[in-house]
């Protein structure tokens, strides 16, 4: 019998099969992805963005020739912005808010993948839009007394949210502008107590996670019944998941105190007895309130200890965005008041008057502070006439925009984009555009009539 040798034709044959499959194998990972570059996602493809969305992502199917897709991205109309990479993913971090009412327009033509085969990009064009620019207000007159309206300059609508018989007294819109948080009484029966409802706005907008379902507008809801209470001030947390309601009660005094509300529905009372003004943190965690001759930093917690008490400070007007910053007030004892940039670099003085600060808002564009405030001298025989001026940060000096000759407390909001202000004087809704030169522009009279304008997120 004789012994099989190496080399029989058909072991020949195998191992040439294996040859030639090893070196496809090869060539192709060596070769690497021979399809056409190609923008795989766009992270704001057709949605609606507002002032939270502050970057897109456009994610490629093979790494890219950075300097290419720079050079060839275009956004239409312009929006100022910084490029940043990770791996095959372009980040676009927008300079400043974006403009509210606007479509966008993305596109990219002409740029190459990293390895420079000279294939040029699959041509991509993205859409997207902001929201809708829009306000609401508690009406003054004709039908509209009493009554939540929406204005919408974006698509041009102006329309009454609420039932003729819950006279509103204040109202919060929730972060994704669908619904509006508002306290009411019973125009029959004002005795009853205030009560919380939402109301929607017809308004929706796709988010990461989906579109919600589209309800009309004008549908009210109960939140917060009276059940034996009259709900008083309430603070919508920025998340609007949660408010806090100072309840008194009808009928036991001792009951009386703040309460944390989910919008969900569970409740419980914080064991804080009814005192100053108070805010939800921008975080939504912790309360800032008023407490004998300074400001408390609460938990939200029931019972919860003070986690820093202020006691330079007297009132609190508003925090910046990022909850980083807040503006200030100062009693001092000469009888004037002092504005205070508090955070980030420790306190600075802005502004020392012999007057009222009234309210002040930061500007999301600039470093500037918009403050309404007041001050007397002999020039009005000592009457405080109230005036809007803007506060430049770096060098604190004061420029002025508007003199109101009515000595009514005038009410403002800055819009989310950062591009014009609400005024509300004496009952008299106007428009304030903020544009490169504020000082150079005049209000627009927007020929409506109420009281506590409040822009839609």
């Amino acid at each position: 019998m004789r012994q099989r040798r190496l080399g029989q034709p058909l072991d020949r044959a195998a191992w040439l099969v294996l040859a030639i499959l090893g070196i496809l194998i090869a060539l192709l990972l060596g070769g690497g992805d021979h399809s056409r570059p190609r923008v795989q996602q766009f992270s704001w493809q057709e949605r609606v963005v507002g002032a939270q969305d502050q970057a897109f992502l456009l994610t490629f199917n093979r790494p890219m020739d950075t300097r290419t897709v720079e050079q060839h991205l275009r956004i239409t109309p312009g929006l100022p912005g910084k490029v940043s990479w990770a791996g095959r993913r372009l980040a676009y971090t927008l300079l400043e808010p974006i403009p509210y009412g606007r479509e966008y327009q993305v596109e990219l033509t002409e740029a190459k993948d990293k390895y420079g085969r000279g294939e040029r990009i699959e041509p991509f064009q993205g859409r997207f839009a902001t929201r809708d620019q829009g306000f609401i207000y508690v009406g003054t007159q004709g039908e509209e007394t009493g009554r939540l309206v929406l204005h919408n300059f974006t698509q041009g609508t102006h329309q009454v949210l609420t039932p003729a018989d819950l006279i509103v007294l204040d109202a919060q819109p929730l972060p994704q502008a669908d619904r509006v948080v508002f306290s009411a009484q019973r125009r029959d029966d004002p005795l009853a107590g205030t009560e919380l409802y939402t109301v929607t706005t017809g308004l929706q907008y796709a988010t990461p996670n989906g579109t919600p379902p589209r309800q009309a507008a004008g549908r009210v809801e109960t939140l917060l019944a009276s059940e034996g209470f009259q709900n008083l001030k309430f603070d919508l947390a920025p998340s609007g998941d949660k408010l806090v309601v100072a309840r008194a009660s009808l009928h036991n005094s001792a009951q009386s105190g703040l309460w944390q509300v989910e919008l969900g529905g569970r409740r419980q009372a914080l064991h804080l007895a009814l005192g100053g003004d108070f805010r939800v943190t921008p975080d939504g965690q912790n309360l800032v309130m008023a407490q004998g001759e300074g400001l408390a930093l609460l938990p939200l917690q029931p019972e919860a200890k003070p986690l820093d008490f202020l006691p330079k400070f007297g009132q609190l007007l508003e925090f910046d965005r990022l909850g980083t910053r807040a503006l200030m007030v100062k009693f001092n004892s000469d009888f004037t008041r002092s504005l205070f940039l508090v955070g980030g670099a420790g306190e600075q003085e802005l502004l020392r008057l012999r007057g009222s600060l009234l309210s002040a808002s930061f500007d999301p564009r600039r470093p500037w502070v918009y403050v309404i405030a007041t001050e007397a001298g002999e020039a009005n025989n000592y009457q405080e006439l109230p005036y809007l001026a803007a506060i430049a940060l770096p060098t604190k000096q004061v420029l002025p925009l508007v003199q109101f000759d009515d000595p009514a407390v005038p009410h403002m909001a800055l819009a989310p984009d950062g591009r014009n202000l609400l005024l509300e004087v004496n009952g008299h809704l106007w428009r304030f555009p903020l544009g490169a030169n504020p000082i150079a522009q005049l209000p627009e009279d927007l020929g409506l009539w109420g009281r506590q304008p409040r822009w839609l997120p």
